[in-house]
C-alpha cells in the first residue's frame, strides 16, 4: 500500500485578491476552485492548478486575516514547483519583470532550482522536472512549454529526525533515498520518495534543531496532502493508522476529494486526498472556478456566504 505522490499543499493568505491576481498571472496557474473553507465559511479557499485541475498540481489558500508567519522548524518551510528543465531563464527574467525579488539559478540535489517567495512570504522554488505528464491551461499567460506541471518537492522541517523518519517509513510507507547539505545553511535535508519517485512523490525533511518553533500566519503553509487512487484505499490507511494507534479526523467528505487528517511526530499537519471526483463534479470542465462553488451541504446558505465574502475576479 503505496501513497502516490503529493496532491495538494495548503497555505494562509491574508489577501485573497492579491493572492489570486499573482498566483494566476505572474505564476500563470488556472484557478480551478473557487469556494470556502468548509471549516470557516467566512474564509475562501481557493485553489489554483494547471489547466486539467490535476491532482499533484493544487496549491490551495484559506483567507484568514492573520498576520504573518513567524519562521522556524516544525513547518512546512518550502513549496516546490515543477517546471521544464529548460524554463529557469524564462522564469527568472518573467519574475524580475513582475518586481519579484528571487535567488539565482542554483542547482540542489542534483536538479536545477530558483526560490522566491510570494507577496505575502510563502516560500516557493521552481524545480527541474524532466518527465511526466503536462496540462498546460490555454488562458495562462505564461507559454505552454514554461508552466507550472505541478507541486514538489515540499520541504519540512523539524527539530528530530528519528521520530518522523519512523513515521515516514513505518506507517507511511515511504522510502528514505538521500540527504543534502540545507541550501540556508542551517542542517541536512533527508529526501523520502512515494510510488514512482521523482519531484512529484518527494517529501524533503530537513532537520533544524536550532531554530525557533515556528508560528503559522500569512505566508506560512497550513497542512500537505498526499495521493491514494480511491475511496477503497483511503479506507485502508483509515485502518492502517488506526493500528498504529495514530490519532486521525477520520475520513472527512471534501466533497472534491476524500480526506484524512493527522500529525507528523514532528508537528506539522499531514492528509491523505483521493484523486477524484475532482473539481468537475459540480461546475463544467470549461468554466470550473470562475464563480463561486459550494459543495451541496453548504447550498442552502449561500446567500449569508456570499454577503460575507470580499468579492474577487
Amino acid at each position: 500500500m503505496d501513497l502516490t505522490g503529493i496532491h495538494h499543499l495548503t497555505a494562509i493568505n491574508a489577501d485573497a485578491g492579491r493572492t489570486n491576481r499573482f498566483y494566476t498571472d505572474t505564476l500563470g496557474l488556472r484557478r480551478v476552485k473557487k469556494t470556502v473553507n468548509q471549516d470557516d465559511t467566512s474564509a475562501y479557499h481557493l485553489f489554483f492548478a494547471d489547466g486539467a485541475g490535476s491532482p499533484g498540481t493544487d496549491l490551495t489558500f484559506f483567507d484568514w486575516p492573520v498576520a504573518a508567519e513567524r519562521r522556524g522548524t516544525r513547518s512546512i518551510s518550502r513549496t516546490g514547483l515543477r517546471v521544464a528543465e529548460d524554463s529557469f531563464d524564462y522564469w527568472a527574467g518573467r519574475l524580475r519583470d513582475r518586481g519579484v525579488t528571487a535567488g539565482d539559478i542554483a542547482t540542489l540535489d542534483g536538479r536545477a532550482t530558483l526560490d522566491f517567495e510570494d507577496p505575502e512570504g510563502q516560500r516557493l522554488r521552481l524545480t527541474a522536472d524532466a518527465g511526466g505528464d503536462s496540462h498546460p491551461w490555454e488562458k495562462s499567460p505564461v507559454p505552454a512549454e514554461h508552466q507550472i506541471r505541478g507541486l514538489g518537492p515540499i520541504t519540512i522541517s523539524v527539530p528530530d529526525l528519528a521520530p518522523t523518519k519512523a513515521m515516514l517509513t513505518h506507517v507511511m510507507n515511504m522510502r528514505e533515498r538521500r540527504d543534502y547539505p540545507s541550501p540556508d545553511g542551517a542542517g541536512r535535508v533527508h529526501v523520502f520518495e512515494m510510488g514512482a519517485g521523482g519531484p512529484s512523490a518527494e517529501l524533503h525533511v530537513a532537520v533544524q534543531p536550532g531554530l525557533p518553533v515556528a508560528r503559522q500566519g500569512a505566508g506560512a503553509v497550513h497542512h500537505v496532502a498526499f495521493r491514494t487512487p480511491d475511496v477503497a484505499s483511503i479506507h485502508a490507511w483509515t485502518r492502517r493508522l488506526q493500528e498504529f494507534r495514530v490519532p486521525s479526523s477520520g475520513e472527512v467528505e471534501r466533497y472534491y476529494f476524500r480526506s484524512l487528517y493527522f500529525r507528523e511526530p514532528g508537528g506539522n499537519l499531514f492528509e491523505i486526498a483521493t484523486d477524484g471526483p475532482g473539481f468537475a463534479v459540480d461546475e463544467s470542465f470549461e468554466t470550473m472556478g470562475e464563480g463561486l462553488s459550494l459543495p451541496p451541504f453548504l447550498e442552502d446558505r449561500r446567500a449569508s456566504i456570499e454577503a460575507g465574502l470580499t468579492p474577487i475576479d
